[in-house]
């Protein structure tokens, strides 16, 4: 994985800034330690951070062409690199480098923009058509690999983490209250909305194609979907054999991790108490014929330590992990870092302890992790999968309902909302949905802790309205799989794999891996009949389980699901250290203007005085962690003065490359 960033004059015209390109890939540089590269045109200039894992030797970008009209910068891994390269080099194209981002150039040169179904991987780019002058920027299926944009009169800037749109120098960090909203909705933001007014974040499975004009006037910037999760109608779902089932899961399922053992660097792995880690480890071992070394975190509070459950699927792996003890004061001591490398609000305070285990990995010379997400959004392993398949049968049987009497009921338990609002929501989002009860507790916050002036600044938005679905599909789905569905759009891509995935892995140079998220894999469990994903609406993952037991003892393929997850409010509120007392102060609160100031402090009182969260319950818990999470990104993003800890500053630009050594054409 690397960093990629740079600029676009929509009249096609002006040479970027070489200062500016520089200012960006600095602000990138954890992304990519070991190389830079750039690319200055009439119209575009490029930049690219790398941190190599294939191709160490020749892999420097931008990567060109056989005749240098087409230029690629690319932060991802293709897995399948070496057959797309045999069949490029038959079509007659020449490969210069072994980089597998090479093979960008040469499918551009034989499909254009159609180029996406010929790529296997997680990946983030942006290629140059120098002789038509188009620019193409793509992101992967899922959203593995960041990119964010932001147009800024007559020019577009883009860059893998936001942080080099701001050392730009051209895009202003402003606060979106309609993207703070996302994270008091979902805590998640899996929308192309941002924490940020005016930068987007390109959606997964999308491209944005730009036509440079030949002459006078600007450029239209025309975005695509190319490709979206799918599901069979129901009724029409995979069925059979439960051995065969078993059978066909796991070969695709041993591919997905073999091609991505592929690198030129040894590959380690997560491993939890889970089957999901343990089953990719397993798998790996068996397909590499070793055990890779594996890295597990130990949390120190009663009910979220897994070490045990883990040190059990390591002895049946073979593996001898290292423990990382993410101590009582690692979640205060790592916010700043982590709040900064997320580059918006974390309400979920366990990311901090993955930002730790990130950390040791790379202490440890290691650039490249396995890790099991993806498998709970595939196979239905979360706890509201099963409470609103319990909840569907309660209402209305096995028949569909765009709405359902008994969710709406349970959702206006502690909330706001009206039954009005629950079927308008219900209505953008082809629901109700597995996550919709969660989701309307979680909103619970919003009420409690917005200040009157920061809810008519949201004017009545609804943050469901973000969401680009396509409901028309959805309705022809078993509603288990439109909730699957719901969860890969939103708690997958809005906080898995950004707060708890990439963003967390790149701040310390590390890439991560998902085997479950490799699209055959995905395919497959999509096509599955739900019996074989949530059976009898309580045993979730079956045939994952089934394929387990293969290869690790029963107990542990068995083993009931346990949610990673640290303390909330507790972890900022009790014992505060001085910055926390900083930003909930009433001064810096009125500062921002986010919140009720005399709510959020009967409730941080509360919580001090009575040394735990527990009478606020999990959602306002969850809700005033948001609170001074919230403060705490405001301050590193947007100009400092509410604590005593550092505000963001872009890094000065380093020793520059000469002019003449950055324009290719």
């Amino acid at each position: 994985m690397c960093g990629i960033a740079g600029s676009i004059d929509l009249a096609g015209k002006r040479l970027p800034d070489r200062g500016m390109l520089q200012r960006m890939a600095d602000a990138l540089v954890h992304r990519g330690p070991e190389d830079e590269g750039f690319l200055s045109v009439p119209g575009v200039g490029l930049a690219q951070r790398r941190l190599s894992i294939v191709g160490l030797e020749d892999g420097r970008q931008p990567i060109y062409n056989e005749d240098r009209t087409v230029a690629v910068i690319c932060n991802g891994e293709f897995f399948e690199y070496p057959e797309r390269r045999a069949d490029l080099e038959a079509k007659g194209h020449v490969f210069r480098t072994h980089s597998d981002s090479e093979i960008l150039v040469h499918l551009y040169e034989e499909h254009g923009e159609d180029l996406f179904p010929y790529l296997k991987g997680q990946f983030a780019f942006a290629i140059v058509d120098l002789a038509r002058g188009v620019v193409l920027l793509g992101r992967d299926r899922v959203g593995i690999c960041p990119l964010f944009w932001s147009r800024q009169g007559d020019t577009i800037y883009f860059a893998s983490e936001i942080k080099a749109l701001i050392a730009s120098g051209a895009v202003r960090p402003e606060a979106d209250p309609r993207g703070l909203d996302h994270l008091f909705t979902f805590f998640a933001m899996g929308s192309s909305r941002t924490a940020f007014k005016g930068v987007q974040s390109l959606e997964p499975g999308h491209c944005l194609r730009i036509d440079l004009p030949s002459g006078v006037g600007v450029a239209s910037p025309v975005q695509r979907k190319y490709w979206d999760f799918d599901f069979p109608d129901w009724g029409d779902e995979l069925d059979g054999d439960v051995g065969q089932l078993t059978d066909s899961f796991q070969s695709v399922f041993e591919r997905a991790v073999d091609i991505r053992l592929r690198a030129d660097v040894p590959v380690v792995g997560y491993l939890s108490g889970g089957v999901d880690s343990a089953f990719v480890m397993a798998t790996a071992a068996r397909v590499a014929g070793r055990p890779l070394p594996s890295f597990t975190l130990r949390i120190p509070k009663k009910g979220l330590d897994e070490v045990d459950e883990a040190m059990e699927a390591a002895e049946a792996i073979g593996a001898h992990p290292t423990v990382v003890h993410a101590c009582s004061n690692l979640i205060m001591d790592s916010y700043e870092a982590l709040t900064r490398a997320a580059e918006c609000p974390v309400l979920d305070t366990s990311c901090a302890a993955l930002l730790a285990l990130s950390r040791e990995v790379r202490s440890q010379g290691y650039k490249v992790v396995l890790t099991g997400e993806g498998a709970d959004e595939g196979f239905a392993g979360y706890i509201w999968f099963k409470m609103r398949e319990m909840a569907r049968l309660l209402d209305y049987g096995d028949a569909f309902t765009p709405t359902s009497v008994l969710s709406r009921a349970i959702r206006k338990i502690g909330a706001k909302q009206n039954s009005d609002e629950l079927k308008q929501i219900d209505a953008l989002v082809g629901g109700p949905h597995a996550q919709s009860v969660m989701y309307s507790l979680v909103s619970t916050s919003r009420d409690r802790y917005f200040s009157t002036g920061f809810k008519e600044e949201l004017g009545g938005h609804v943050a469901y309205e973000d969401f680009d679905l396509d409901l028309d599909r959805m309705a022809r789905w078993h509603p288990l799989n439109r909730s699957l569905y719901f969860g890969y759009k939103v708690h997958l891509a809005g906080l898995l794999l950004t707060q708890k995935g990439d963003r967390i892995a790149m701040a310390n140079s590390v890439e991560t891996r998902y085997p479950f998220l490799d699209e055959d894999v995905i395919g497959f469990m999509s096509q599955l009949s739900p019996r074989w994903k949530l059976r009898r609406r309580m045993r979730d993952k079956f045939l994952l389980r089934q394929a387990a037991e293969r290869i690790l003892p029963k107990n542990i393929a068995q083993r009931r699901k346990h949610m990673f997850q640290a303390p909330l409010a507790d972890s900022f509120l009790v014992n505060a250290p001085e910055f926390v007392r900083e930003l909930i102060s009433e001064e810096s609160l009125k500062r921002t203007g986010y919140f009720d100031v005399d709510q959020v402090r009967r409730d941080c009182a509360m919580v001090a005085e009575e040394g735990s969260s527990r009478s606020l319950g999990r959602f306002y818990s969850l809700g005033l962690g948001g609170v001074v999470a919230t403060q705490l990104w405001h301050h590193v993003y947007l100009g400092g003065g509410l604590c005593s800890l550092p505000a963001y500053t872009p890094a000065e630009p380093q020793e520059e490359v000469p002019l003449e050594a950055a324009v290719s054409a």
